[in-house]
């Protein structure tokens, strides 16, 4: 299927690897000419490395910054200030219960979870209504869903950011401009990996033991794999995707146990 964003430009936050290149790459495939960001020039380098090198006809643009700040921010839409799709994300908050975490661990949620997405969406959504075509796309998580009480911090900030977007959409969407979530769950990125190895240390296992009880959680017996986000990304990002708005989709695989 020819998605129908072949020229167009995308931003997409913390995307030298993980979940942000898997969405970076999929829209890249598209045609979509990317902005991606990271905090590790090294790591970034090598991702507009590979980007250039599978599609030689899109540009490929890097800006080394954090998003949580605001001198970040401006960094970023400074290379590309009116972007056609944006795609908010950024390294996971610190794992914890909220009986365990400071307030040190929740503010930095909040930053780069909250504040941070919402400056971004607010710095472009403008624009995008003009030129009445935007895609928002923000990755949250499955614990705004199903909220984990050892992921206090993801969950609070993810799910904030997720009610403030479901009312924001409803003003943007007859523009043409739609606003969505993606809620991955357990998909085998350096992510899972650091969660392996915290649950390994709790328990006295081995990492490789963890994993498989992480797989073993989900009801598709596998982890997820960070293409299956960046092709969910890709298609909410579409000319085809313009009726779905306000959506959070699940990437679970089927182990969300309700209806709604």
């Amino acid at each position: 299927m020819d998605l129908g964003i072949a020229g167009r430009w995308a931003v997409v936050g913390a995307s030298s690897r993980g979940l942000g290149r898997a969405c970076a790459q999929a829209l890249a495939a598209e045609g979509v000419n990317v902005v991606i960001n990271g905090r590790d020039r090294v790591s970034l380098q090598a991702t507009v490395a590979d980007l250039s090198g599978a599609h030689p006809d899109v540009a490929v643009r890097a800006v080394v910054a954090d998003l949580a700040t605001a001198t970040g921010r401006a960094e970023l839409l400074d290379v590309c200030p009116n972007p056609d799709i944006l795609v908010t994300n950024n390294a996971g908050p610190q794992p914890g219960s909220l009986l365990d975490i400071d307030d040190a661990a929740l503010t930095h949620a909040l930053e780069g979870h909250f504040f941070a997405p919402i400056a971004l969406v607010r710095a472009v959504i403008g624009g995008m209504r003009e030129r009445r075509f935007g895609r928002i796309v923000n990755i949250t998580s499955a614990m705004v869903a199903t909220p984990n009480p050892l992921m206090a911090a993801s969950s609070g900030a993810r799910t904030g950011l997720t009610s403030v977007m479901k009312g924001l959409q409803r003003q943007t969407v007859s523009d043409n401009v739609t606003i969505n979530q993606l809620m991955p769950e357990r998909i085998d990125s350096g992510r899972q990996q650091q969660l392996a190895t915290l649950e390994a240390a709790a328990l006295g296992i081995s990492v490789e033991a963890a994993r498989q009880r992480q797989a073993a959680s989900i009801a598709a017996g596998r982890l997820g794999e960070p293409a299956e986000v960046g092709a969910a990304c890709a298609f909410l990002c579409s000319a085809h995707a313009g009726y779905i708005s306000g959506v959070s989709l699940r990437l679970d695989g089927g182990s969300y146990p309700g209806l709604l």
